[in-house]
């Protein structure tokens, strides 16, 4: 009893580290199975870029790469992988990066599984408390500055 007091009660900086790299890594092996990704023959990497052109749409290829936190050389390689499947489309002129028609029914598929595995995993919070908790981690990303 006396432990589990004393962890409820560290509010060291220390503590707080270890704490979320747990949550961390828990939504991430959660991740990680939701997404499957052997079974589609993608990378992280690749997943990572599919997305990104999902929800953004096409996109310079040199702008890709900060969003899904890829080196310039990395995201060559994946762009020019996923264009070998025939997932992205590339127009060299523009330096353009698209997605295809089968790229697009690929990631939409993907992304809709790894949703709804997880809104289960962030089941066991309330919305409210899931607001707390995201208002709270960009806090303590920004170094402290609130939002406006």
């Amino acid at each position: 009893m006396w432990k589990g007091f004393r962890e409820m009660q560290d509010t060291s900086g220390v503590h707080v580290w270890l704490v979320l790299m747990k949550a961390f890594h828990a939504l991430a092996a959660h991740a990680e199975e939701s997404l499957n990704l052997s079974r589609t023959g993608l990378g992280d990497p690749d997943f990572r870029v599919l997305e990104v052109l999902l929800h953004k749409g096409p996109l310079p290829v040199n702008t890709i790469g900060p969003k899904v936190w890829l080196t310039p050389g990395s995201i060559s390689v994946a762009v020019d992988r996923l264009e070998k499947k025939a997932l992205v489309k590339r127009d060299r002129r523009v330096r353009l990066v698209e997605l295809t028609a089968k790229g697009r029914a690929l990631i939409t598929k993907i992304s809709w599984e790894h949703a709804a595995a997880m809104e289960e995993a962030a089941g066991v919070l309330s919305k409210e408390e899931r607001l707390i908790l995201l208002r709270l981690l960009k806090k303590l990303g920004k170094g402290g500055e609130d939002e406006p």
